[in-house]
C-alpha cells in the first residue's frame, strides 16, 4: 500500500478506536496489505480489495482463546 493509504487507514482506525496506541505498517514486498499493531504488538492485517471498480479494505484480527482469560 502507498504511504498515503497507510496514513489514511491509520487515521481512520485511531479515530474509530479512540485512545488506543495504534499503528499501521506497510509490508516491504506487498502492495495490497499492511499490518496493524496496538502497543507495538501485531493484532491484524488490512487487505486492499478492488472489485468491479470499488475499493475497500478488510481488517482481519485473530483473537486467541488464551487472550480472553
Amino acid at each position: 500500500m502507498s504511504p498515503a493509504e497507510i496514513r489514511k487507514l491509520e487515521a481512520y482506525l485511531k479515530n474509530t478506536f479512540k485512545g488506543v496506541d495504534l499503528a499501521v505498517r506497510g509490508l516491504p514486498r506487498k502492495t495490497d496489505s499492511a499490518e496493524v499493531y496496538i502497543n507495538d504488538e501485531f493484532v491484524g492485517l488490512i487487505a486492499k480489495d478492488t472489485d468491479e471498480g470499488e475499493l475497500s479494505y478488510h481488517l482481519t484480527m485473530t483473537i486467541l482463546d488464551i487472550d480472553l482469560e
